[in-house]
């Protein structure tokens, strides 16, 4: 509990005014509301047109997509919280934070699937057919999901077994750090980061430069294939920043703590809002097929 009253020390010592505080709100909730009615349009379209879902890199994306809807309904309900409500109780707190893990944690490792996907389309294109089956991509995706709950629900069971139960009914200001306040968890979560990070950035880079190689002979798509290459490179960087997070928190803390609360809106806007805006111009916007099923629905929305 003592991590607790701290926090809510530094909260409480550097809480921006009420222009700066609705300012912010406003921002983020623009944002939040933009990027879901975007995915929402995305996941519509996936579920109206067969062509989507009997294809495997259609199916990852839209569990991206997916990923991003929940990641970036959570956190800003959080960010609104934080700034009307203030305190919530901690069980409340575990299952928004909990959901919010799982929705973070997924994306890098569904961006890895996606690069591996797209190398074995480029590369190794008369098996692509024979390897990423229906089946198949369906398996890696609940293999994500087993993955991530080792990392994200462990933190749970440690808190259960070393937190009293009157703990869980108390109020605290919903961060991580305060509803998981074992170190073990904090020591778990750097190991478990650090090994995603080489894990991920492995087979990114691997299959990235070998794509990029294979562009470079072709003569067809090009320079699409290597912007489309750029982007989720540049969106994987960003999702990855958020391994990186909580040490930049407390860098940040140290390092500017007149002006904490701006930089963790800047961080969060960067680490958690900015790469969900990204997925819908990969594929929504770029994609011929994505883009040609897309105008459709908007086209009888409209008439």
């Amino acid at each position: 509990m003592n991590v607790s009253s701290s926090n809510v020390t530094v909260v409480l010592q550097y809480r921006d005014s009420v222009t700066k505080a609705v300012i912010k709100n406003v921002i983020v909730l623009v944002l939040g509301i933009s990027i879901n009615f975007i995915d929402a349009s995305l996941i519509h379209t996936f579920c109206k047109h067969q062509i989507f879902y009997m294809n495997p890199r259609y199916i990852l994306f839209i569990h991206l997509v997916v990923n991003d809807m929940i990641q970036v309904t959570v956190s800003v309900s959080l960010f609104l919280i934080s700034y009307t409500i203030y305190k919530l109780n901690v069980s409340v707190c575990c299952a928004l934070v909990l959901l919010t893990l799982y929705a973070t944690e997924n994306t890098p490792l569904n961006l890895a699937c996606m690069a591996v996907e797209c190398y074995i389309a480029v590369c190794m294109p008369l098996r692509h057919v024979q390897i990423c089956t229906i089946q198949r991509t369906l398996i890696l995706i609940g293999l994500i999901w087993t993955v991530t709950s080792f990392t994200v629900l462990s933190d749970l069971f440690i808190t259960l077994a070393t937190q009293p139960l009157d703990f869980f009914h108390s109020q605290v200001f919903c961060l991580r750090k305060n509803v998981f306040p074992n170190p073990l968890i904090l020591k778990k979560r750097d190991i478990t980061y650090s090994v995603f990070l080489v894990i991920v950035w492995c087979t990114i880079l691997y299959t990235y430069f070998r794509i990029l190689f294979t562009a470079k002979t072709a003569s067809k798509d090009t320079k699409k294939a290597r912007n489309t290459i750029l982007l989720h490179g540049f969106q994987l960087l960003l999702c990855m920043a958020s391994y990186a997070t909580p040490q930049l928190k407390d860098a940040l803390q140290q390092w500017f703590p007149k002006s904490f609360t701006d930089s963790l809106f800047i961080c969060y806007i960067i680490v958690q809002i900015l790469p969900r805006s990204i997925s819908p111009i990969i594929y929504g916007l770029r994609d011929n097929t994505f883009r040609k099923y897309l105008k459709r629905i908007c086209c009888v929305k409209s008439a």
